[in-house]
């Protein structure tokens, strides 16, 4: 009874802990944003009060909350699943640029095809085309040992100028005079889900996505190999599990996954691909996924929560006259709380195991 009672205790201090952490980094965030209102000489209720005016304060602004969410869901997702099996993706915006070309090609060049079929097509092409460059990375990684975190980061600027050449030779709308592809078939676009918002069937997929990726980590055997070789690499190769393997699957997993932020982006709000259509959405993901925890469900709340700042700092700016930049600084903040978290655990593991030593 005793040990069981031990066991409970254990478990919800470990829950706690993990809700705990990012709710005190939020309070934290805004006391200093409204710290540095107040420096500036303006209110922070003001400028909070508007922030959720333009977030949740009408149907339109819950919908442009939604909007900014979906993409952000799939960055998140993308990273997480990534940690959890021990490597770094920090190629998310590249993933997503390419994912984002390959849902333009098919939604422009195939034609005549009925929605059920031609917009399944259009996201399983993005999902492909991100898939390959998060499997590029992966492949590099195991065979030569280069570092997914730099891979990465340089194949981010190679996806995006390929975009750029993309749009103004091969893919450019004729007869060529802006950096456009055509518009997609209307067969291959995202449907709106709620009459005058823009929230579109993305955010469907983005929720059912959230479910996937948590039953494969949680209850499949590959999900359980996946963190097992996130958790201890060695101990997973002697259990007979081959570590290689799993970081080629879960970088192609975390690959298609930002490719899915493309494909919102395109088939539910810009019906073409255009130069620079993402504004650090794949970098914003991260964000997203160490204030989830680098859980599913986390990443679903966190993305909220980073979605109703982007949505809601244009109307914090015209409202209350502070600039929107404060929303990313609020962003910072709170990733900067989560880290001194985590530093103070390390450091604090680290006391233990020394003195455990002594």
């Amino acid at each position: 009874m005793a040990g069981a009672v031990v066991f409970v205790r254990k478990k919800l201090g470990k829950w706690l802990k993990v809700v705990l952490v990012p709710i005190v980094s939020v309070i934290l965030a805004f006391t200093v944003g409204a710290i540095i209102i107040l420096a500036m000489g303006f209110s922070p209720m003001k400028a909070y009060a508007s922030l959720w005016r333009g977030s949740f304060g009408s149907i339109n602004s819950i919908g442009e909350t939604i909007l900014k969410t979906t993409p952000l869901v799939f960055t998140g997702l993308s990273f997480a699943i990534g940690r959890r099996c021990g490597v770094t993706n920090l190629g998310a915006e590249g993933q997503l640029f390419l994912g984002a070309i390959g849902a333009t090609a098919v939604g422009i060049f195939l034609k005549g095809m009925p929605m059920v079929i031609h917009l399944p097509l259009a996201i399983i092409a993005g999902f492909i085309a991100g898939g390959l460059l998060g499997l590029l990375a992966g492949v590099l990684n195991v065979k030569f040992g280069a570092s997914i975190v730099i891979t990465t980061i340089m194949l981010n600027h190679i996806s995006r100028n390929f975009v750029n050449y993309m749009v103004t030779g091969p893919m450019i709308e004729p007869p060529g005079n802006w950096p456009q592809t055509a518009l997609i078939e209307p067969t291959a676009i995202l449907p709106r889900l709620i009459a005058g918002t823009r929230i579109h069937l993305g955010i469907v997929l983005a929720i059912l996505f959230v479910v996937i990726v948590y039953y494969f980590l949680w209850h499949t055997t590959k999900g359980f190999e996946t963190r097992l070789v996130g958790f201890n690499a060695e101990a997973a190769k002697y259990a007979g599990i081959k570590p290689k393997r799993n970081i080629v699957f879960a970088m192609f997993s975390a690959g298609g996954l930002a490719g899915l932020a493309g494909v919102t982006e395109i088939l539910g709000v810009q019906y073409r691909l255009i130069q620079n259509f993402s504004v650090n959405i794949g970098f914003e993901g991260i964000a997203v996924s160490l204030l989830g925890g680098n859980h599913p469900y986390g990443v679903l709340v966190s993305a909220i929560f980073f979605g109703a700042l982007k949505a809601g700092s244009n109307t914090m700016q015209v409202l209350a006259s502070i600039p929107s930049a404060l929303a990313y600084i609020i962003q910072a903040l709170v990733i900067l709380f989560i880290l001194a978290s985590s530093m103070y655990e390390i450091l604090e593991r680290r006391r233990k195991a020394k003195k455990n030593v002594q």
